[in-house]
């Protein structure tokens, strides 16, 4: 129902569009640190900040000497946090759905017995409720239409979730719907049973969405331009990853830990096969030092990193004096620069050549998988519990004639 709404919905396509970051590493890197420090840095520059926080992680609010809610609440200047908690998100559509029932009496009054406050939060729902809370501030779909119009535009959205894991789920999400799309298309209009459900279950779609201040104009029925229209909308949410105006992605490294470092690189790979690419990487300087000014973390090369200076949980901090510190000046530098720099390729077509070279850090040759499907116009990678397709441009279309690792790459022929 809510992609359908954003389908429906007008786009203002002269407005800048919102930004969102996020930081990813193994617990205890400083994922939480860094994306404080960048969000007092991006408010800091002029720009309307909110921190989004998934998690009862209390770090955020001592850091930012400021109690935060399940509502947006203002830190300090330019900058505004709220904290995401799944059994709230959970009350609002249920409510939709109520009211829409009682119109239509689909269920016989069933659906008003059941009470939102009794649900408890099961597995998966928190990437669901937090990617669409997400989607209403960043706006991925274009879709500016609200039930309250006076929603709150910010410029830079940073998510501190709830596992990295998660999130690299919900980053790819967008593009792997689109082929539970195509199979639910095939059942909707290919089966008895779709046939037959298909409209009421779209009249009570409808009807919430009209609660909620959309005008789907759906016309109580699902026919094919409603399903192409879908088609794009999630083809479009998954393009913006790929887009650093609109995505950055950074990972955070605690040098002093071997398992931090494999497991950054590890993600590094699983970031690019959910369809996002990597930003940059940070890591937290020492506490007094002044050494690792201007140094690079060697392993993420070519990535382009820095410090973040170290800052401690205690007494109300002074971050002027902080963005002033020596180590902020590389970090608030990358996480300027990156703002509109593509990032390294994640592959690279060598049509004259017949190779396709694929990045996969954190991946050997043997965890790495090749499939072909539809006459091999297509490559699906599986690595890193992540499956990825790539459309090959037609010079290079045809079977894998073999494959080799090389400084971090999979570098495939073709024949």
């Amino acid at each position: 129902m809510e992609i359908l709404g954003m389908a429906s919905d007008d786009s203002a396509k002269n407005e800048k569009p919102t930004k969102l970051i996020t930081f990813l590493g193994k617990g205890g890197s400083g994922k939480t640190t860094s994306a404080i420090f960048a969000a007092q840095h991006y408010a800091m520059a002029g720009l309307k900040t909110c921190l989004v926080i998934h998690s009862q992680d209390p770090t955020a609010e001592y850091l930012l000497n400021c109690k935060i809610g399940t509502s947006l609440i203002i830190c300090n200047d330019n900058l505004s946090a709220v904290r995401l908690e799944t059994t709230k998100m959970l009350l609002e559509p249920l409510n939709k759905l109520k009211q829409a029932d009682a119109r239509l009496n689909m269920t016989q009054g069933v659906l008003e017995g059941v009470f939102g406050e009794e649900l408890g939060v099961l597995p998966g729902m928190d990437s669901i409720f937090s990617s669409l809370a997400l989607e209403r501030l960043v706006g991925f779909f274009e879709n500016v239409v609200q039930q309250n119009s006076k929603k709150e535009k910010f410029d830079i959205i940073i998510y501190d979730g709830m596992s990295t894991e998660e999130t690299i789920r919900m980053i790819g999400a967008t593009s792997k719907a689109r082929l539970y799309l195509k199979y639910l298309r095939n059942f909707a209009e290919k089966t008895d049973l779709g046939r037959l459900a298909s409209p009421s279950l779209l009249r009570l779609a409808e009807e919430a969405m009209t609660l909620s201040g959309r005008n789907p104009n759906l016309n109580g029925k699902m026919s094919s331009e409603i399903w192409d229209l879908l088609d794009q909308v999630l083809e479009r949410g998954s393009t913006i990853f790929a887009e650093p105006k609109r995505f950055g992605c950074y990972i955070v490294v605690d040098r002093n830990s071997p398992m931090s470092m494999a497991s950054a690189l590890r993600y590094w790979g699983c970031i690019i096969q959910a369809g996002a690419q990597v930003s940059g990487a940070f890591a937290l300087a020492k506490p007094n030092s002044s050494g690792e000014v201007g140094e690079t973390i060697e392993d993420f090369s070519p990535l382009p990193s820095a410090f973040v200076p170290h800052i401690s949980v205690g007494a109300h901090l002074d971050w002027d004096k902080i963005m002033q510190d020596s180590h902020s000046e590389s970090a608030r530098n990358l996480l300027t620069v990156t703002a509109h720099k593509a990032s390294i390729p994640p592959v690279i077509f060598d049509p004259t050549n017949k190779i396709v070279t694929l990045l996969m850090p954190g991946f050997d040759k043997s965890e790495i998988k090749l499939y072909q499907f539809r006459g091999g116009s297509e490559l699906l990678v599986e690595a890193g519990d992540q499956r990825r397709v790539i459309r090959l441009p037609s010079q290079l279309q045809g079977k894998v004639g073999g494959a080799k690792f090389t400084d971090r790459s999979l570098v495939i022929t073709m024949r």
